[in-house]
């Protein structure tokens, strides 16, 4: 996760202005409210690694819904992260085409053997469910910071979890 910033009000508040913006640049006055809910969320991850809490009141302030709402969504998209991630994130693909091929058997796996659990960061490393990564022929497959890998097993699950053990960013 380069260029992550620590988190900040000021910085958050300027990321909700412009995407509110934005928003009402597209939509018009009617189309502000919960449509920038999205962007915003997607600007706080990019700028400060996750979603953090402290953002939720700011945001729910300024599109006029509850906070409540604004979990909501936090939680029902796998992709915002809840705290900052580890220097590496392993997006492990978990749908059907790689659970054929051995995604949940690698999953078991990087549990059992390195204390990986999706949603959480041990060590460097921090592990989340992704349901497609469009390379099913490949599977079981990976997202690595930016990197695509394919056709993963336990052997090779368990180099890369040393290698980003030990690498820097």
């Amino acid at each position: 996760m380069s260029g992550v910033v620590p988190w900040s009000t000021s910085a958050a508040l300027e990321i909700i202005s412009a995407e509110l913006a934005s928003a009402r640049a597209f939509y018009g006055d009617d189309g502000v409210g919960a449509t920038a809910m999205l962007p915003i969320l997607h600007g706080l991850q990019r700028t400060f690694g996750y979603v953090p809490s402290d953002a939720v009141p700011l945001m729910a302030a300024s599109l006029n819904v509850s906070k409540a709402d604004v979990r909501g969504v936090i939680s029902f998209y796998h992709d915002f992260l809840h705290e900052a991630p580890g220097r590496h994130v392993v997006k492990l693909c978990r749908a059907e085409a790689c659970q054929a091929n051995g995604s949940e058997r690698i999953a078991a796996h990087l549990a059992a053997h390195h204390a990986l659990h999706p949603g959480t960061t041990t060590g460097h490393v921090t592990l989340q469910n992704v349901y497609c990564l469009g390379n099913c022929a490949l599977g079981p497959a990976a997202l690595v910071d930016d990197d695509l890998l394919a056709g993963l097993d336990e052997r090779a699950a368990d180099l890369l979890v040393a290698r980003l053990q030990q690498a820097p960013k």
